[in-house]
Formats: structure tokens, sequence, C-alpha cells
């Protein structure tokens, strides 16, 4: 088992993860595990533990892991945005088709408010990428 084991783990945490280097070739045969930095993905802060400074086979293993999981999360940031793309019209159907009067009457404000302000945003950004390719093509 110990040998399937990887050099370093990562503590997934709110904004980044905590950093331990895995070791298991100890007298017990224990799997340890030393906590040797904080990484904020968010701000692109690295602090090592304690005293002793990260070395350069350990910045880089920290900097592939903070690209790789930057890359995950914009992923999962965009595969969130179509299952809300499938949601929105799972509802539309349902308001179509199944919603009783009362329970539009409960949900019709806050939807019309949330998808304007959405449609708001969407229309101003495609506006300012047009806007920003036109003046690169002159």
């Amino acid at each position: 088992m110990s040998g399937d084991l990887p050099e370093y783990y990562f503590r997934i945490r709110e904004n980044g993860a905590t950093v331990f280097r895995v070791d298991t070739e100890n007298r017990q045969r224990r799997i340890e595990m030393e906590e040797i930095a904080v990484v904020n993905v968010r701000n692109g802060n690295v602090k090592p533990h304690g005293d002793r400074p990260l070395t350069g086979a350990e910045a880089k293993v920290i900097a592939d892991w903070m690209a790789a999981r930057l890359d995950t999360l914009a992923r999962r940031d965009i595969d969130d945005i179509l299952r809300a793309v499938d949601h929105m019209n799972l509802t539309t159907q349902w308001a179509q088709s199944k919603a009783t009067d009362a329970e539009l009457a409960e949900v019709t404000d806050t939807l019309l408010l949330a998808m304007h302000d959405l449609r708001s945003v969407l229309v101003r950004k495609k506006a300012d990428r047009l806007i920003k390719a036109q003046k690169a093509a002159e």
C-alpha cells in the first residue's frame, strides 16, 4: 500500500489547500503526514508551515497542483452553469404544465428579477466583447 501513495497530499480547503508531505519510510511503517504549506488559490499565496522554507521541488509540486486545481474549478463553474440552463428549461416546463396558480404566485417575482438581472449582465458582457473584437479588427 505505501508504495502506491503520492509524495504529497493536498487537503482541500475553502480557498485552496493545506499541503502535506506523505512519509511511509519510518520505523513503524505508518503513514505520517507533515504539514509543509497552506495554499490560497484565489490570490496565489503559498505560506510555508513553520520556519522551514519550501524546496524547489515542493514549490513546483504546489504550483502544478494550483494550476490543475484552478482548471478543475473553472470546469466545474461551466458545468454548474450548464446545469442551471437545464434547470431553467425544467422550470419552464414545470411552469407551463404543472404549476398551480399559487405556486406560480410564490416564485414568479423572484424568478423574473433573477432572470432580468442575468439577462442584463449577459447583454452588457456580450456588447463589451463585440466592441472589443471590433476595435481589435480595426
